[in-house]
């Protein structure tokens, strides 16, 4: 079974061709186009963590998908300049930044920081909502984007006749794997290879690490502001804990994320129970306080009762993969497998760092002063010192 990470579009009654990097493969139908939407993609990622081959991991076989890449590559290399690319979610950016591509087009963001390369960058708004008329106005060749988005945002690209990505961030594999497409499009094959060696060796190393142990039953909840949902392993964050060597309580689902009750959730009875924040980090930590200290049902967990509640660091833990994944782990390892008083001790004043740096992160102040100025149409430069006062979108959401 391979694992998908392409989504691509021929079609005479569009421009160009459109490519996601995502666990499916489609080339999406109007006449004359080919429909093709494997099954089990999400299992086959599955098998190539188990297996234990990095190169099953990152092999690119489906030929349909290989077609659409040198299909792309070669309407690049047609161009005889530089397209012209938007990046439209931080973790797009920093991968951009790696590659060694320039940028018309850059999002901003109330928490993350924009590679310095794209400081005098247009913004466009956040992740989750690009201001499309900006974005137009750039002349885009391509946009690049989280497969995450992509039902919102592929038909507002479409609408202004342009190529697209959408890349799978879910895990830090699928992200690999979109590097790998990406430096073959854009010509930067030298820097995706040194990337994606880079995570060979860091995966080599690392496999083996928790080899023989016992793995612990995990819950992840993925906090928003004011109510939080369950993420399974097909989110980044469960990924992470999937390939540390954890089970998580809700697997076998094939969605990123899941609405459940505390009774269902007491019902898997976790050893563990993580916390993490989708936005507004801030919010979020008061917001798990104040729910843990008051609803009941929690201290009959065995998890609380134990005191294996842990906060993550928000930097570390979001919606999309990045290139943080190695303190990711590190994070996760006295957590998960404690073999000390030194371990758990560490594992504690983690998740204590980790709530602080939320409370500290100001991000619902820089949200609201950002929904007073607007996230579009500045730099990347003024968005990050607040001097930002067109009038753009400014809805949160980190990717």
């Amino acid at each position: 079974m391979t694992m998908m990470s392409m989504t691509t579009k021929f079609c005479g009654l569009r421009r160009g061709v459109a490519l996601s990097m995502a666990l499916t493969l489609g080339v999406f139908g109007m006449t004359g186009c080919v429909d093709q939407h494997p099954e089990g993609t999400e299992t086959a990622t599955e098998e190539a963590v188990n297996d234990g081959s990095v190169e099953s991991m990152l092999e690119i076989t489906d030929p349909v998908e290989k077609a659409a890449v040198e299909a792309a590559r070669a309407k690049v290399r047609s161009m005889g300049a530089n397209p012209n690319i938007v990046a439209t979610s931080p973790a797009v950016a920093d991968i951009c930044d790696k590659l060694e591509l320039d940028l018309v087009g850059v999002c901003s963001s109330s928490v993350s920081t924009i590679p310095a390369r794209y400081k005098d960058v247009t913004t466009v708004g956040t992740a989750m909502s690009p201001d499309m008329e900006i974005v137009a106005s750039l002349n885009p060749d391509w946009i690049l984007s989280p497969s995450s988005l992509q039902s919102d945002l592929q038909p507002k690209y479409e609408n202004i006749g342009t190529d697209w990505a959408f890349l799978n961030l879910r895990s830090v594999q699928g992200m690999y794997r979109s590097i790998q497409e990406l430096g073959e499009i854009f010509g930067r094959e030298e820097q995706a290879n040194k990337l994606v060696a880079e995570f060979e060796d860091f995966y080599d190393e690392y496999k083996t690490k928790n080899e023989g142990k016992e793995h612990p039953k995990v819950l992840i909840l993925m906090g928003l502001p004011g109510s939080y949902i369950i993420a399974t392993e097909n989110s980044y964050v469960g990924s992470l804990v999937e390939l540390a060597g954890g089970e998580n309580v809700y697997a076998g689902s094939d969605q990123e994320f899941l609405t459940v009750n505390t009774e269902d959730m007491k019902t898997k009875e976790p050893d563990i129970i993580l916390r993490t924040a989708h936005a507004l980090p801030d919010q979020v930590v008061e917001m798990f306080k104040e729910d843990f200290e008051t609803n009941d049902i929690w201290k009959h967990f065995d998890a609380v009762k134990n005191g294996r509640v842990y906060d993550l660091t928000y930097q570390y833990f979001g919606m999309s993969a990045t290139f943080k994944y190695p303190q990711a782990l590190d994070e996760l390892q006295p957590i998960l497998y404690p073999e000390s008083d030194e371990d758990l001790e560490k594992a504690r004043a983690n998740s204590e760092n980790a709530v602080n740096q939320a409370e500290s992160s100001d991000a619902t102040a820089k949200y609201n002063a950002a929904q007073e100025n607007g996230t579009a149409g500045g730099t990347a430069a003024d968005a990050e010192s607040g001097d930002n006062a067109s009038g753009g979108n400014s809805e949160e959401q980190e990717d």
